[in-house]
This record gives C-alpha cells, structure tokens and sequence, in this order.
C-alpha cells in the first residue's frame, strides 16, 4: 500500500485532467488533492492542446501547498502528441503563443485536407469547443514548434507521442530519426525521454527501445504515470469517453480502451517499486521539477493605457472627462458633489485605475456617437464619476449608494495587487451589440482581444445521451431517459429514481445500474468550451502571451482558454459587453418616437410618472423589462410600489436568493403594514436599522449583507470582499464554507447571540451565487421603469419593437399581440403591399407585423422584393410573381397568411393564382430545357423561385399575348375555392406565423364553454369558489424554489388566468401539462390583494378541432 501523506521525492509530470475533452477523467481540483494526499511536492496537467485546466490546478494547488506546473500537449502536423512544460515566463508565453498559432494560423488546403485524411473531422462528440462548429485542424507545424521552444522543456511522449508512434509504425531508424529532430529544436538538456508502466503488453520492448535510445543520444529518461485520472474510481468514465472520442460503443471499442486501471496517480514510493529497473527515471522527476519554477503568479499580463497628449496624463484626463461629464448630466456643481467626485478620483488615482475608466469611457464614447444604446450595470452604478462619464445611467448621490461597493482601497486579489473594479455594459442584443465587440478587435489586434470562456458541462441531457450511446442502449431507451430533460419536465425536481422511472426504463434493465453510476460520475465534467455572454479580456500587445486564444463557433469571434473565475483569479481584467434584449427593444423604440416627431431618450423619460407606476402596481406588465413573470405579476399588486425605489425592490425580490432565504413574504407584509418591522434582532436594531431601514428590515441587497457582516462581526473592508467574492464563485463551496465560519466566530467574538448569528448564517448562505447588488437593482428597474412607460405612453412603438426582437421574456409574440389588442391597439397582417421585413408602425398607429414572421421567407427575397416595391407598387398578383424571386413554398406560404389579399379578393384565390404560376411555370420550364439546352441550366435542377434568366425570357415568348402584363409569367386563373372561414384564417395564421391578428381562438369556441369562467371575469368571483377556466396555455413553470409545484399561464380571449398545479396532481396529469396546447382545469379561487389564481384540482386537456396547437414557453 502506498505511503500517504509523507513528502515524495517523486513529481507527476504528464498528467491529463478532464480538460484535455475525452482524453482525462478527473477535474483538475481532484487531481491536486490526490497528488497532495499521495505527498507530491508538484503536479504537472499537460491537457492536449491547451491550458484550460492550469488556472484551476494553480488555485487548488495554492490551497493544498502543492507545486502547479504548467504544461501542455501540442499537436504535431503528423498528428502527434507532444507533451511540453514550462520552465520560465518565455517559455510559458512561448507555449501560449504556439498553442494560439496551431488553433488560429490559417493552414494550405492541401495540407488541411491531408491532415483529415488522416484524421476523423472532429464531431459534436469528441469536439472540445462548440460541437454545432465545424472546427478546422487544430496541430503545429515543426517549424512553429521550434520557434516557439525556448524556455519550454519536450517529453517524448507516450504512445501518442512523435517517437513512439515512429517505433510502432515506421521502425527504429524512423523513431530514432525524430529524437534526433527533438533534439536539435531543444537540445539535449530540454528533451527527456519519457518512461511509462502500465502493465500491458508489450511495454517491455517499448521501454528497452526507449533506454537504448536515450543512451545513444545522451538524453535523461523520465518516469511518468501519463495520468488520465485521480484513482482507480474514475477508469469507467475514462473509458467512456474513449468510446465517444473514437465513435463506438463499450460492446464495439475492444483494443481501443485500457485494458486495467493503471492510469491514475501513484506516490513516489509506488512510481519508485513500479521502476525499479530505471530508478534514474523516477529521481530525474523531481531533478525536472526543480527546474520548471514558472507559476501563474508571474503572469505577464497589464491592462492597456489610454492614449494621451503631450502634457496630458491619464489622471488629468480622467478628471477633466469627469467634470465636464458632471455639468452635462447634472447641472450644478454642489460641494457635495464635487467632494464624491474628487474623493472617487483620488481613490482610483491612488489605485493606478484611469486608464480603465477612460478606456471604457472611451467605448461608451463611441457606442453614443453612433446612437447605440450602452448602460452600465452591477457595482459600477455606484460611482458617481462613472455616471459623470456616461458609463452608467444611475445618479448614486440620489439614492445614497456606497462607493466602496465598487472600488475600495480594501479589496485586494490574491497576488495582494489591488482588485480591478468590475464594469459591465450593456447593449442592444444582435448587431450592434456585435459591432462593439468587433470595434474591440480592431483596436487591440487580432491577437491583442479575445472573449472569455464558458466551460460547458456535461449535466442532465447531455450526459444521458452519451452514456447511453456508449452503453449501446436503443434509440427509443435513450429518447425516453434524455426526453425527461426538456424544459416541460422539470427533471431537477427528481431524483435520478424517478426520473429512470418516469423514461420507461424496466427496472430489471441489466446497463441501467451502470448507466446511473456513470450519469452521476460524468455530471459536471467539462464537455466543449464555449464562450462567455460577452466578457472580453484585452491587453495592450499579445493576449496571447498570457493564455491561449482560440476560435469560438461563431463566425468572427475568438476566446480564451479560461472561464471569467478563471481571469479574475489570475488578474486578467474582464470588461463585459452583455446584450439585453430588451436594450434593443428601448433602442429601436427611442428611434421610432424619434422618426415620429418626439425625440426620447433613455435619459429624458420622465421619472416617477403616476401612470406608469399605476400600471406597474397593476401588473399590467407583460413585455416589460424583468417585472413580466407569472411570479412578479403575483408580487407587485402586493408589493405595491409607489416610486421607482420601489421599483428597485422588486427587481430583486422574485429572485432564488430572496426567495430560498425567506425574506420575499416579511417584505411585503412588513410594506403593506400587516408584519412589525424588525431589523434582524431587537438586540441589534440600533446597528441594523440604518442599514436594512429601506427593506422594511429584511436583508434583500448584496451591498446589506456586507454591511451587516463589516457591523456585526467586525469584517474589514477586504474581509467582506473576500465574502461577496465568495458568494459569486459557485466553483468552490469550500471557500464560501470557510469565510461563512469567520462570519460566525466574528459575530460570536463581539457578543451576539445565537439567534441572531443564525439568521444572519441563514441569509448569507442562501445568498450565495444569488446576492443582487443595489445599484444593479436600481440599474435594471431603470429598464423596467422605461420600457413601462412606453407601453403605457407609446404602445405603438413599444409593442412593435418588442416583437422585432423575438425571441426574449416570458411570452411569445402571439401572446404580445393579444395583449396589445386588449390595450387598445391595432394590429393588421403582413403584407407585400405594405409591409416591411420588420414589423412597423403606421400613420394612425397601428402596428403592421413584418413579413419576418412568416415561416420560411428568405429575409434577401423580401428585401429584393422591397426595392421592387419602392420602384412601382405591385398591381397584381401576376405583376408580383413576375417582378419578386420567391421560391413556390415563399409563395405558398404567403398566400396562406392573406400577404396576398390586397392582390386577391381572399387567401385562396391568392393560393390558387400562385399554384397556377407554379403549375404552369413548371411546365414551361421543363419545354424551355430542351430549348435552353446551350445555356447549361438544368431545369430539373431549378425551382420557380430560383429561374435563370434565360428560362424567364424563354417562358415569357411562350407566354399568350394576351396575358403580356407588363412582363407578368402567368395567364390570369379564376378560383373555383371558397373563402377560407374565421377558423380555417386563424388555423392558417398559426402554422405559418405562431401567431394570428384575428380572432383569438378560444374566442371560436366560448359557445360551446357556458360554464368556463373568462380570465376577465375571475376578479368578480370569492375567494376559495370553485371555478373553471380554459385557454391555450401559454406558459409552464416550476422553479427550483417552488418545492414541486407547477405554474401554468391560460390564455383566452380576455385575458390570462394562472394556475397553480400541486405535485402530486402534476405526477398524476403530467404528460397531459407537458404536452397539451390547451387545457380545461378546475379548482378553487385563491384572491389576494388583486392577486387570483386557481389552485388546480382536475385537469383535463381541451381537445376541440378549432382550437390551434400553439407553442408554449416554458421554464424552470
């Protein structure tokens, strides 16, 4: 048995974590802490390709005392694996560089398409990045590698290795002849030749070859585990993720896997008895890892300057902007003012920040001058110079926001520098979001910016499916088990027991035990690299020098290797650029109002207007900004904000946090009078009240919970830092543990008594991950705030800007259109006489839905079509088919919807004139082949929509004369069809939109539901009465908070009536929830201060022929 716990003098250093995608087992965390267990003074990670996992390993290596090295495996053009580790900052930047070049430099076609010949194209299965890309090859070339070798030391490499691979495939001379070409790039001092010992056959002759080598060429061997995972327990997954690296299954992958379980790490003993025969290889680990004294801590990474001019300096550049910024937005320089502003500067003058804020100063400078809408969020709403600049809309000095929640002298990173201040914008969502983004890459370089990491896991359906394909299970098995996990079924209310009982799964099924022990095992492992919601990390040369960058899957874009953990750890400043939605909502509004006369801004919405907040205390929010929820529509009528502070309060109360932390209800009882305000404890109340007195006494914001701990348990200002910090870094619940005890001996220390030590412990644990800060409260209710007055003032324009930004929010754009009509406004049909690709706002007010909500319409043909229109407007049918380029469905498909009816008495005499065109069109096309024979078009191979010219002037020769109108293809056709009924309108509506401007359809079938009570109607009825209600449901529901119960939203023609739905009445109907577009359910009446709802009792589907299916959204 191996010693443990006893300093080794041996050094794992080819070890590969889950990181290296299908290739390692183990986190990066849990092989530190078996190294560390096992004594190893150091642990190497040399993932393929990359350094994804060198962040994480140098953090918890910091924890457990234990060395991180950095390393990695590069692949070579052979398709090799050649296994590198730094020695110094030259050879870490070198590596980052080299790595970066393999996954950026354009390759020769030739040379790709040898490369996949050789090599399998990388699928969604064994892709490390987004698996919809189709991601080219990924190697460096010889060349490359010896350009970028100094400062990094080779390993030959196990069996994926340059020279084992020789051996085994081309013979001694050929493995001999790359040693030798190693051994020019790195000398002979930086190659070793790397031993390992897994008990397999055959090894024994490998090793003799490898010793006799080294000995020729005077190279030090070196023993390795070529580590694969932590202990013996994680072999099943490795071998599962073999399976999905080479697409096979487990019954399938015979040689391809290990044949035992000796990849995992050994103390220095075991790796000292395992190589008895080469005792020099195993002492040569710890000679190696002396050299290799490079950590992340001496990163070469420094955020950029902002250029100035000559006798200018950042500092007083960052002064003047901030000043003249204050006058512009503020007006008159109070001393008050002036003393929050120069006490900010002074701070992050003394900090070394101006460049930081001038920089993004500089961004929302150039977002302003193209009329982009950009606001700040998060913690920076609370300086008073960033509202100056214009980087955040909030004035803190009117609603008293602390400072030092952003930045304070104070706070500090772990390498003890000064921890930068976290700015995030955010801007439209789409394309002018993407334009800042790519401003960013032209002004630092291609290699100089790149976004931050997303890490995407295996959880859930993902690790459902894949097992289940390397098990070998049935297609129907796998739908079954994997289907649990759509967005109706809620699978994290269950445990795993009933979720395989819910899939069918026989509980005999003899896989099914492997199965659950490899889902539970692979949940949380890293599947691909994705990237973040819109972090970006820049520096003023080569990002690439600090980590390596990569493509992302979308088209323009590049990441690093690390998660935003990951950067903030090591110092890399993340600057986020997050598209909302419903900033573009506001955008195009403001530009709407503007094209109709009334300029508006976000800044000059007129602030706590009586209407809107009337609205807002009615819940007559749907389509508005984060108060639009079934949830928050429950709250507000009981909250009853009455100003936009209060507005504030509930953004951030329907929220996990609040929610598990069981402060939502006190808060509203206490503001509606029904509770006694009481700050935490009566012990405390004279320390407490200053700070919880705008909660009514509850701890709802993140800046209150850091207060709470700096009074009660004497925190400092670093320590409670280091506690928010904590609370957001969901990574690591030992960190959170640890900082929650000094929470707790510090409030002990000073006196207080346990009652009030638990319910701070109890607020602060579930405010982990969850804590809404203040000023990002107050940030988020301006949006709220803003989009309600549109809708309350210019509905027009807000509601057509909502639904050209689809999909965002909790309802779908039928739903929106049937809340603006019952509001009031008009709503008519697309049409190719007057509508746009977007929908727009007419003369009189009424909203026009764009052509972009018919299925399949090419957005290029209804521009084309546009610029048709704009010339001459369209006379007729025949004229539009003669002068537009859409395909037979496009014209089918707008005909179905009335696009057509201004060009036909009624849809089906549109249908039957374009499958007329189409017939006849088909027709001649085929006799104009045999004529166009020269021209080279197929017409087998052409559609209506995609004729050539030359057939076009073929079918118009043979075109009656009598038809010639103005150049139209086709005769004129009377219909013998009859007008389509309401119904059949609306059927047509919903398969070619999702969507109808007519009749709502529960409105066709009201006759036949005497006793179903209308949603308008419920607020006349008592609380606990019985009723019945039906409609089209339009949104499910069950949160992780709501303890199995399930919500779900009814839509009928007045109105929509919300149901609430009990577990175990959802157990029992839940394929009848999940799945049916419409439903009649009965149960009693609960009303609340203006809040009603159903609490279900039976639920039956609605199955009548003129109701549509409609798509519902749905949510956890």
């Amino acid at each position: 048995m191996a010693e443990v716990g006893v300093m080794s003098d041996y050094v794992e250093l080819h070890a590969s974590s889950a990181f290296s995608f299908l290739r390692g087992a183990s986190q990066p965390e849990d092989l530190a802490a078996e190294a560390a267990r096992l004594g190893l003074p150091a642990l190497a990670i040399a993932d393929r390709d990359g350094v994804y996992a060198a962040a994480r390993l140098y953090q918890a290596a910091r924890e457990l005392q234990l060395r991180a090295i950095v390393g990695a495996e590069v692949t070579l053009e052979d398709g090799t694996a050649l296994p590198l580790l730094v020695t110094n900052g030259t050879g870490y930047a070198n590596l980052c560089r080299l790595i970066s070049t393999a996954k950026l430099e354009p390759r020769e076609a030739a040379v790709v398409e040898a490369w996949r010949r050789e090599h399998p194209l990388v699928t969604p299965a064994d892709s490390h990045e987004d698996p919809r890309a189709r991601k080219r090859p990924c190697f460096a070339t010889w060349r490359e590698l010896a350009e970028h070798a100094e400062g990094l030391i080779a390993l030959t490499g196990d069996e994926d290795g340059p020279v084992l691979s020789a051996w085994r495939n081309r013979g001694a001379d050929a493995a001999a002849a790359v040693a030798a070409r190693l051994q020019t790039i790195f000398g002979a001092d930086r190659l070793y030749v790397e031993l390992q010992r897994r008990r397999q056959r055959g090894e024994d002759t490998a090793l003799c070859f490898l010793a006799d080598l080294a000995a020729a060429r005077q190279l030090p061997l070196l023993a390795t585990g070529g580590v694969r995972y932590a202990t013996r327990a994680e072999r099943p997954i490795a071998d599962v993720f073999t399976c999905l690296r080479e697409h096979t299954t487990l019954d399938a992958a015979g040689r391809l896997l290990s044949p035992n379980a000796e990849r995992h790490l050994r103390s220095g003993r075991a790796m000292a008895e395992l190589f008895q025969d080469y005792p020099e290889a195993v002492v040569n680990s710890l000679r190696l890892a002396e050299r290799l004294d490079f950590t992340l801590q001496n990163l070469d990474y420094r955020f950029p300057d902002f250029p100035v001019g000559p006798g200018e300096t950042m500092e007083s550049v960052l002064r003047e902007q901030t000043y003249a910024g204050a006058r512009e937005r503020i007006g008159e320089l109070t001393p008050k003012l002036r003393a929050q502003l120069d006490r900010e500067l002074a701070m992050i003058n003394k900090l070394g920040f101006p460049g930081y804020f001038l920089i993004v100063w500089d961004i929302c400078q150039w977002c302003h001058q193209r009329g982009i809408l950009i606001q700040g969020r998060g913690s920076a709403a609370n300086s008073a110079v960033c509202y100056a600049l214009g980087i955040t809309a909030v004035n803190p000095l009117r609603y008293r926001l602390l400072f030092e929640r952003f930045l304070s002298e104070g706070r500090v990173g772990k390498d003890g520098h000064p921890s930068w201040p976290d700015i995030d914008l955010d801007l439209p969502s789409g394309d002018l979001r993407e334009s800042v983004i790519q401003e960013i890459y032209q002004r630092y370089a291609p290699r100089g910016a790149a976004m931050v990491a997303n890490v995407i896991t295996y959880r859930g359906r993902s690790a459902a499916r894949e097992i289940g394909k390397v098990l070998g299970l049935p297609g129907d098995v796998l739908d079954r088990f994997s289907a649990l996990y759509a967005n109706g079924d809620f699978p994290h209310t269950l445990d795993l027991a009933q979720q395989v009982k819910l899939s069918g799964l026989p509980g005999g099924h003899p896989r099914l035990p492997a199965m659950l022990a490899l889902y539970r095992q692979m949940q949380g492992l890293p599947r691909h690299l994705g990237q973040h919601s819109g972090g970006m990390v820049f520096c003023p040369n080569r990002l690439d020098r600090v980590v390596p960058i990569e493509n992302a899957s979308m088209e323009g874009r590049r990441v690093v290797q690390w998660d935003k953990d990951d950067c903030e750890e090591l110092g890399l400043v993340k600057v986020d650029f997050l598209g909302l939605g419903m900033m573009a909502v506001l955008q195009d509004a403001f530009a709407l109002c503007t094209q109709r006369g009334e300029p508006l801004t976000l800044h000059t919405v007129p602030p706590e207007d009586p209407e809107t907040l009337a609205t807002i205390r009615r819940a007559d929010t749907i389509g508005v900004f984060q108060v639009e929820s079934r949830a928050q529509q429950a709250t507000l009528p009981r909250l009853q904000p009455q100003n936009f502070y209060d507005v504030a309060i509930a953004v951030s109360i329907v929220r996990p946090g609040p929610i598990a932390g069981r402060v939502s209800h006190p808060l509203i009882k206490r503001r509606a009078g029904e509770e006694k305000v009481v700050y935490l404890d009566e012990s405390v109340e004279h320390l407490m009240k200053p700070i919880l007195e705008r909660t009514w006494g509850v701890i709802l914001f993140q800046e209150q919970m850091l207060e709470t701990a700096m009074v009660l348990a004497g925190f400092s200002g670093a320590q409670a830092e280091e506690l928010r910090r904590a609370f957001g870094f969901n990574r690591n619940t030992a960190r959170l543990r640890k900082v929650v005890e000094q929470l707790q001996l510090g409030m002990r220390a000073r006196g207080h008594s346990e009652a009030v030590v638990q319910k701070v412990l109890e607020s602060s644990t579930t405010f982990a991950g969850y804590g809404f800060p203040e000023s990002h409260a107050i940030s988020f209710a301006l949006l709220a705030y803003a989009s309600t007055w549109l809708k309350v003032h210019r509905p027009a324009e807000f509601t057509a800007s909502l639904l050209n930004n689809q999909p965002m929010g909790f309802y779908s754009p039928a739903t929106l259109i049937q809340d603006a009509r019952r509001h009031g406004l008009k709503v008519k049909a697309g049409c190719v006489q007057r509508s746009s690709w977007e929908c727009t706002v007419e003369a009189d007010d009424t909203i026009r839905i764009g052509l972009r909500y018919v299925k399949g319409l090419r957005e290029a043909n209804v521009r084309a079509m546009l610029a048709q229109r704009a010339a001459r407007a369209f006379t007729s049918i025949d004229d539009w088919l003669a002068r537009t380029s859409f395909s037979a469905a496009e014209r089918r498909a707008l005909a179905a919807v009335g696009a057509l009816r201004t060009l036909a008495s009624h849809r089906r005499a549109a249908l039957w004139q374009v499958e007329a065109a189409w017939s006849a069109e088909e027709t001649l096309l085929q006799q104009a082949g045999q004529e166009s024979s020269g021209t080279g078009v197929s017409p087998v191979e052409s559609t209506p929509g995609d004729t050539t010219k030359e057939d076009r002037q073929i079918i118009t020769k043979r075109m009656p004369e009598s038809t010639d109108m103005g150049g139209t293809l086709m005769p004129r056709t009377a219909t013998p069809l009859a007008p389509m009924t309401p119904a059949e309108r609306m059927h047509a509506d919903f398969r070619g939109m999702n969507l109808t401007v007519g009749t709502h359809p529960m409105a066709l079938v009201r006759e036949r539901l005497p006793d179903v009570w209308r949603a308008a109607d419920l607020p006349l009825g008592r609380d606990g009465e019985r009723v019945k209600v039906a409609g089209s449901v339009i949104c499910r529901q069950r949160p992780g908070t709501a303890k199995g119960f399930v919500f779900v939203s009814l839509e009928d023609e007045t109105g929509i009536a919300n149901v609430v739905v009990y577990p175990d009445l959802f157990e029992q109907r839940r394929m009848t929830i999940n799945e049916e577009p419409a439903l009649c359910i009965v149960g009693r009446m609960q009303s609340d201060r203006g809040v009603i709802h159903v609490k279900a009792e039976t639920i039956e589907a609605l199955n009548l022929a003129e109701l549509p299916t409609q798509t519902s959204h749905d949510f956890r």
